[in-house]
């Protein structure tokens, strides 16, 4: 009986947060996430392996390929909620050991920052903010149940293990981009 009682008082929970999540997207906003995570390395170590953006596959569970196509663009081929998708995206700003931001040119609607913060000198804080726009009713169940924000946190905690376990970077860019 009380296992009942707890499956229909999560249900309804679940129910509302849907139903605001809609209600949100009814209005037009977009979804967004901010994640955080500390990475036992220096800041310089961290944000060149983020430069190394052809290696996301290796720690982004859903992602396929990234191509480099110039200092300022990339192109993504990724599954998002079980449908291959393919997008564009253009380096808006990056300044070394600070920040990379982006948006998305073509394709998945996105756009973010990510952000390097010294806690130590073998302690990176590395934060990421993204803003993106579900498409669809299985993105848009799955992004109120949270599954963007809950891969964002596993693909942080991957980039961490797999950084800290290699101690070094597989290369870094330490060119500047701002916004004109």
């Amino acid at each position: 009986m009380l296992n009942r009682v707890v499956t229909v008082a999560a249900l309804a929970v679940g129910g509302m947060m849907l139903s605001k999540k809609f209600k949100n997207k009814a209005s037009g906003m977009d979804s967004g996430i901010i994640e955080a995570i500390e990475v036992n390395v220096p800041v310089r170590t961290a944000y060149n392996q983020w430069t190394q953006f052809e290696d996301f596959p290796q720690f982004m569970a859903s992602v396929k390929e990234i191509r480099q196509l110039d200092d300022k663009h990339l192109h993504w081929k990724a599954n998002v909620a079980g449908e291959d998708k393919e997008w564009d995206v253009e380096i808006t700003e990056q300044i070394p050991d600070e920040r990379i931001a982006w948006r998305s040119t073509s394709g998945v609607p996105n756009g973010g920052v990510v952000t390097f913060h010294k806690i130590a000198d073998n302690v990176t804080r590395v934060v990421l903010q993204m803003d993106y726009q579900p498409e669809g009713a299985l993105e848009k169940i799955g992004d109120a149940l949270g599954a963007v924000r809950l891969e964002a946190r596993g693909n942080l905690q991957k980039f961490k293990d797999m950084l800290e376990a290699r101690g070094k970077e597989t290369g870094g860019w330490r060119g500047s981009i701002s916004q004109h």
